[in-house]
């Protein structure tokens, strides 16, 4: 993922949140991410819990199904979920 990018999701969700979220923090669950954990459901869902609870914004049933769904159906290609964290950041 382009580097530019990275950080205007990040300055993007901090201001949406009011939160300062590092983005040692998020490289520190990123880094706790493989390919197995985006297939699924149990782990995307922690996922979701976690990124929800360090943002302190949560997350409804019904977006967190989107994002399970969303995310699977990207198979782990860097372009798609690229592609889902700009649709996410726009909401």
């Amino acid at each position: 993922m382009d580097k530019k990018l990275s950080k205007d999701i990040l300055s993007t969700v901090n201001k949406k949140t009011g939160k300062s979220i590092t983005e040692g923090s998020i490289k520190k669950i990123a880094g706790q991410v493989t390919p197995a954990t985006l297939q699924s459901e149990t782990q995307i869902r922690q996922l979701i819990k976690q990124v929800s609870a360090m943002a302190g914004v949560p997350v409804s049933e019904d977006t967190v199904k989107e994002i399970v769904s969303a995310v699977k159906k990207s198979g782990m290609n860097l372009d798609n979920l690229e592609s889902l964290m700009k649709m996410m950041v726009k909401k």
